[in-house]
């Protein structure tokens, strides 16, 4: 039985596999399709097309494991999909009961940043058949492809934050924070230290939420943060 079916009729399938261990002395990608990679933490994370990774979620071939934050998990999900953020998972991570073979597929929505530094940590630990949706999340919501959780019939919209941090830091991630929940995104800082936080989000424009570069954090609202540019 797919899982498209088995989700018909009421259940989320379980995966087996012996349970492994995140704990490992380190590993490399698989990469056994070839996709181009990126690299995160000096580790090289393979980004798997959307399509591609929904043939995989169909016919039951690949874990999925969200790298956002736990509000953002609950709101919507991949059907099925565990929460492991990034860039370590939690305590208890459902991905230690996984086997080192496992195929396994993160993803985020800005649109890889999170889910890659989720990867490497996997890949590191043993996991070496692990993948990062290249398109995130939002992409495979616009497909129609299965979701769940709490608010996965609200209407959200997409909120840029633009900033300034020096050159200098060029490669290093930055990183949003909702203060009042567990909703997180990152970005990498451009070669001319410029970079765009991307935010899909539901909620008001008055939530306060903070920026964390490598030289500097601002906190604000989401409307003040989006009004100008974000600098030290």
């Amino acid at each position: 039985m797919n899982r498209r079916t088995f989700l018909a009729v009421g259940g989320t399938a379980a995966l087996g596999g012996v349970a492994g261990c995140l704990g490992g002395n380190g590993g490399t990608p698989a990469n056994e399709y070839g996709y181009e990679t990126t690299t995160t933490d000096g580790t090289e994370v393979p980004l798997a097309p959307v399509d591609d990774v929904y043939q995989w979620y169909e016919n039951d071939e690949a874990k999925f494991a969200d790298a956002r934050g736990r509000d953002q998990y609950e709101a919507v999900h991949i059907a099925g999909a565990v929460f492991s953020p990034a860039p370590n998972g939690t305590e208890n991570d459902p991905a230690e009961e996984w086997s080192t073979d496992t195929q396994i597929v993160t993803y985020c929505a800005c649109p890889h940043h999170l889910s890659t530094m989720r990867a490497a940590a996997l890949i590191d630990a043993g996991y070496e058949r692990t993948y990062a949706i290249d398109e995130g999340l939002n992409a495979w919501i616009d497909r129609g492809y299965p979701i769940e959780g709490a608010n996965v019939s609200a209407n959200r919209s997409t909120y840029a934050i633009q900033g300034q941090s020096d050159a200098a830091h060029a490669g290093e991630m930055v990183m949003l924070e909702q203060l009042d929940a567990d909703r997180r995104e990152a970005a990498p800082i451009a070669d001319d230290g410029s970079y765009t936080l991307q935010l899909h989000y539901a909620g008001s424009t008055d939530s306060r939420f903070r920026v964390e570069a490598p030289d500097y954090t601002v906190e604000g609202t989401l409307e003040e943060l989006t009004s100008t540019t974000v600098t030290a």
